[in-house]
């Protein structure tokens, strides 16, 4: 007698100890990837060449990682740090890029620039030694960073193509969603001048997203808006720039977010939202902010959203 076949999903803690998955944005977050920022960013000569906008002040950048990673302590939120990185990855502490939170594991990611492609081994590696299963090692000729991907729950994912997405990598990415059970991809394609999807979306309650209009394709507001959901709009360019978009949600409607856009917070506050707000100065001077920084490895499921079309 053959016996009963199980999915992957339903062996994952049984057979690897933790019910490592990430299916939305927002459910309740319990684990996640750092990386405190460490001789990489010491000695650094032209800022332009390492995709970062200015010097950084070595010991405020580890300071403030330092603020956001107690608060996710305070929040109950395991944090695991890669700790071993090649002094030659200046971009390292932005370990949203280099592996994804998937249902059943973690993809390891393929960056779009070459100066970040040594960083992923050593995110592999961490993962690996916390006893995350990596369903997928994006290869061959395909381009994917972490933040090209934004889960809306277990059965829809949106997927950014551009400089840090090619048409290979989407490829490698969707099948494996498809695999697991994805019935959903909305995939678009990122501005030129913009690297990734936290850029101008982020989903930071159960109906409730931050856009920054001028650059989201009407897509994200169709497909969400069936969904239900409707937008805070990021009122002003400044606060674009100063990664009003690129949040963290510990759970439903509360968020932290950097500092820098105090009429973004308002409009997340009359909807509701709660929101932590962190000095990161140094670090938004490479290029990142919160979401940046962060590799989630565990989050609690949060329902199917029923679809609604015209």
């Amino acid at each position: 007698m053959m016996e009963k076949l199980h999915t992957f999903r339903e062996d994952l803690e049984k057979v690897w100890g933790d019910q490592w998955s990430v299916t939305s944005e927002i459910g309740k977050l319990r684990s996640v990837l750092m990386h405190r920022p460490g001789k990489e960013i010491e000695g650094i000569t032209d800022p332009s060449k390492i995709y970062f906008r200015d010097f950084i002040d070595v010991e405020k950048a580890r300071w403030e990682h330092d603020q956001l990673a107690q608060v996710y302590r305070d929040h109950g939120i395991e944090v695991n740090y890669v700790e071993e990185m090649d002094p030659g990855c200046p971009n390292a502490m932005y370990c949203h890029d280099l592996i994804l939170g998937t249902p059943e594991g973690v993809i390891v990611t393929r960056p779009g620039i070459e100066i970040r492609h040594k960083e992923v081994k050593y995110a592999a590696q961490k993962a690996a030694e916390l006893g995350v299963p990596i369903v997928k090692t994006v290869h061959g000729k395909g381009i994917f960073d972490g933040a090209c991907a934004t889960w809306v729950d277990k059965e829809t994912v949106i997927v950014g193509t551009g400089s840090r997405c090619n048409a290979e990598g989407l490829k490698q990415v969707s099948d494996t969603f498809r695999d697991m059970g994805v019935k959903n991809i909305i995939t678009l394609s990122i501005a030129r001048n913009q690297n990734h999807l936290d850029g101008f979306l982020s989903i930071v309650d159960t109906h409730v997203a931050v856009t920054y209009p001028y650059i989201t394709p009407d897509i994200i507001y169709e497909e969400l808006e069936k969904r239900g959901f409707e937008f805070v709009e990021i009122p002003a360019f400044d606060e674009k720039i100063n990664f009003a978009a690129n949040s963290v949600a510990l759970e439903p409607g509360k968020i932290v977010m950097p500092k820098g856009a105090p009429r973004t917070v308002e409009l997340l506050n009359k909807k509701g939202i709660e929101v932590i707000e962190l000095d990161l100065e140094e670090i938004k001077k490479g290029g990142g902010s919160v979401h940046c920084l962060t590799a989630f490895l565990k989050r609690d499921d949060i329902p199917v959203y029923e679809v609604k079309e015209d």
